[in-house]
């Protein structure tokens, strides 16, 4: 037979491969805010990946044709999809079982996907872990969810000054821009159309549904605040920006004082929640945004009383959230110091979980309004600021290793592995062919913090070895006399084969 060529291995563009490491990490952490979700109420739920298409709705942010964002494909006559979040499977597993007791708490960690442009520490599946309240019509709601992010950002071992929840509220925002288009113009809907060019067969002859596309996409362009800044808003909510990559998105094509007046709400000053709602209340006219107003002095109240000040949790005109379902108050949670990033530099990581009030999502399958609300965390980006504080020692790796000296005593290395196992120390078994300053060496490298060697004379004296390789890591750096370390080897030590488990107990226990 001809041999055929080798195939190269590669990933497809956004994905990436995860290793134990940091595999483990995140598995603690979702562990630790798992628990503080549960204190609160939330239950675990377990939806599918794989959803209809219409089912998942058009919803996504960044895309001028939100269906083009998901991964769908096509099986016996029917469009299906991978979801793109959490939330929309939730909507439809709550009109799937309308015996749900009512409100209906839930938590849920799991894979997305989204079909966008990937970049830096930006991927097309990430995990995302999820609380939502369903059936709660209140402020009272809104406000749960965040003091539950704030607590499980506690819990992870962050600061108060190191975290900040920021607040706003859509029905604040649509008052705003109605009435910054208050005076629009034809031709900036026509011009808008003309943009989008993917869209004018869906469009095309329905002012309604072009004007809530234009509106959607003004909130789209403020969302990029964090990234583009003021200017870049300001060029998006106008003719156009042209980014670094040369790259030119089309804008909304506003007149001047248009964005003037929306650029006057996100400068306004949110250095108190009580600040906010003061000046927001200067601005705002419509009866939708007095109420969005009067739910924000709900939830105010409710933080004072569970103990949160603004130094955590603060109203912000500049938080709008992207996806297109939001009917409510609307957050972000953010880290507020500087991160090492994959690629080793500082940066200022910005926001880590978001949601807010969505009490239409339902309706598309009901048919009556069911209010909800929620927020998600981005796991993996909360991981990268989490495994900075936790040492590589404390990842999960196993505990000891047994070397192999004598391949002809196998039976008595499994019988000690097994020992050390059954007494809860995670234990591995060198089954390599490597001598044993590689197997040493495969030790370090895995983080594993004791080493059980037993050769020829061990045995004949009823003894094992135990080097403690975290404390002779830490002692060589130290030592500079070969001599002197060979002499006194400090991290390293005999003991009876009958008191194994108690001395490498004894090791571990120093360095928890």
């Amino acid at each position: 037979m001809k041999s055929e060529d080798p195939i190269e291995p590669r990933l497809p563009r956004g994905f990436r491969d995860i290793c134990a490491q940091d595999l483990i990490l995140r598995r603690r952490m979702v562990d630790i805010i798992q628990k503080v979700y549960f204190r609160y109420g939330y239950m675990p739920l377990e939806t599918p990946a794989v959803e209809f298409l219409d089912v998942l709705g058009k919803f996504l942010p960044d895309s001028d044709q939100p269906e083009a964002g998901v991964f769908g494909f096509r099986i016996e006559e029917q469009w299906l999809a991978l979801r793109y979040d959490l939330t929309a499977p939730l909507s439809r597993f709550v009109a799937m079982n309308k015996d749900l007791p009512l409100p209906f708490r839930r938590c849920q960690v799991g894979p997305v996907w989204r079909l966008e442009k990937p970049g830096p520490g930006r991927y097309r599946e990430f995990y995302q872990f999820d609380i939502d309240i369903v059936g709660c019509e209140t402020a009272a709601g809104d406000a749960e969810i965040c003091l539950a992010l704030a607590d499980s950002l506690r819990a992870l071992g962050f600061a108060d000054s190191e975290f900040l929840i920021r607040i706003s509220n859509r029905k604040i925002l649509n008052s705003i821009v109605e009435m910054a288009l208050s005076d629009m113009e034809t031709d900036q809907l026509t011009r808008y159309l003309q943009s989008r060019r993917r869209d004018r067969m869906q469009l095309s002859g329905n002012r309604d549904r072009i004007r809530e596309s234009y509106i959607d996409d003004i909130f789209r362009c403020v969302d990029k605040l964090d990234r583009v800044g003021i200017d870049g808003v300001t060029d998006l909510l106008g003719e156009g920006r042209l980014d670094e990559t040369g790259d030119f998105t089309p804008g909304c094509f506003m007149k001047k004082n248009q964005i003037d007046y929306i650029l006057r709400f996100l400068q306004l000053d949110c250095s108190t929640r009580r600040s906010f709602l003061a000046d927001a209340a200067k601005l705002i006219e419509t009866a939708e945004g007095k109420e969005g107003l009067a739910e924000l002095e709900t939830m105010d109240g409710n933080f004072s009383a569970a103990g949160y000040d603004d130094a955590v949790i603060r109203f912000d005109s500049q938080i709008v959230r992207g996806l297109a379902y939001y009917t409510g108050p609307v957050f972000e949670a953010t880290l507020t110091f500087p991160v090492t990033d994959e690629s080793g530099r500082k940066v200022q990581f910005g926001s880590v979980a978001g949601g807010g009030r969505y009490d239409s999502l339902i309706e598309r399958f009901t048919g009556k309004k069911i209010p909800a609300t929620g927020a998600s965390i981005g796991v993996d980006r909360l991981l990268v600021a989490y495994s900075g504080r936790v040492e590589k020692s404390d990842s999960g790796a196993p505990a000891a290793l047994v070397t192999v000296m004598d391949k002809t005593k196998l039976a008595e290395y499994i019988a000690m592995a097994a020992e050390l196992r059954r007494a809860g120390i995670d234990t591995d078994l060198y089954l390599g062919s490597k001598g044993i300053r590689a197997q040493i060496k495969y030790a370090d490298q895995n983080g594993i913090k004791v080493a059980v060697i037993a050769g020829e004379d061990e045995f004949a004296m009823g003894q094992v070895t135990l080097k403690d390789l975290k404390l002779g890591a830490s002692l060589s750096a130290e030592i500079s006399e070969r001599d002197k370390w060979r002499k006194e080897q400090p991290a390293q030590i005999q003991v009876p084969r009958a008191r194994l488990v108690e001395e490498v107990r004894a090791i571990l226990k120093r360095h928890d």
